[in-house]
């Protein structure tokens, strides 16, 4: 897993047409189309059906890759790098912060709402901008790097793509009412599943990445703890929350675009908050180590 982030963070992301993300993305949407009742039924065939497939191509990879001796730990680390993305996170928050530092506000919109958000930023000031990168990269961690990575701990390459096909499963058809309210259901369900415990461990180690360099860790803890619960999501207000904490800011009354929202109008906070991010999978990288550790002894 160390070699997998370390290729993450030298080389980034793979092209968008070669990204086994962006292959499941298209496996997801051809299952979708033939698929036309549009039941939870369908959703849960659609959803096992690629999962299945991704399980069973990664656990090849991984066999293979037991064979190959020193090879076949580069090889495995390969496969595992596509399933989470810290590096590409920390660039889009760390754009949208040079923006803003340059009083680019336009620009600063464009990119949150190209890299980071889904809904709209054409009406954003400074701060929610600012706030809606923060809050995109505390998000992210858990579902980007901490969940991946949890996933390939306890299920190996298997459980590291098992859990991107449902959470790319989410991101297209987690939405509630229209085409996607029952057909979408499976997805959403397992995706809040999966994500509760990696949700939880990310707000723990953005606590402690900001113990770590000196900062109030308690601070964030106890921000995670009192308001988790402001999103509607079970699960990410916890590592939303925790972040706020750790950059000494808290909740606030812009529900609209900010679910747990900043008072100070720090726009350095951006970059802060993906210092954040790479020290939590730091400290997520060196907890899943001591279990391995634990596990050979």
């Amino acid at each position: 897993m160390a070699l997998a982030v370390g290729l993450d963070l030298l080389i980034g992301e793979p092209p968008s047409a070669g990204h086994p993300v962006a292959w499941l993305g298209r496996a997801l949407g051809t299952l979708e189309a033939r698929l036309p009742r549009r039941t939870i039924g369908d959703g849960a065939a659609a959803l096992l059906a690629v999962t299945g497939a991704a399980v069973a191509l990664a656990t090849v990879v991984s066999r293979v890759a037991r064979r190959l001796g020193r090879l076949g730990c580069l090889v495995e680390a390969l496969a595992l790098k596509p399933a989470f993305a810290l590096r590409r996170l920390a660039t889009a928050a760390g754009e949208v912060e040079r923006a803003l530092g340059g009083g680019d506000l336009v620009d600063a919109r464009r990119l949150v709402g190209r890299h980071l958000v889904s809904r709209a930023t054409a009406d954003l000031d400074p701060a929610l901008v600012t706030s809606a990168a923060v809050e995109s990269v505390a998000e992210n961690l858990a579902d980007s790097v901490v969940a991946p990575l949890l996933a390939y701990a306890a299920g190996g390459l298997g459980g590291a793509w098992a859990y991107r096909v449902v959470n790319t499963a989410d991101a297209m058809w987690g939405y509630r009412g229209g085409r996607y309210e029952w057909f979408g259901k499976p997805a959403a369900r397992l995706d809040d599943l999966a994500n509760l415990v990696p949700s939880r461990a990310a707000a723990v180690a953005i606590a402690a990445g900001a113990s770590a360099v000196g900062e109030d860790g308690r601070g964030a803890w106890r921000v995670a703890r009192r308001d988790h619960r402001r999103t509607a999501s079970p699960n990410a207000g916890w590592p939303m929350a925790a972040m706020t904490g750790a950059l000494g800011v808290g909740a606030g009354d812009r529900p609209r675009h900010s679910r747990v929202h900043r008072r100070r109008r720090d726009r350095g906070n951006g970059g802060r908050g993906a210092r954040r991010a790479r020290r939590a999978a730091a400290v997520t990288g060196a907890a899943r180590g001591e279990l391995d550790a634990h596990g050979r002894t």
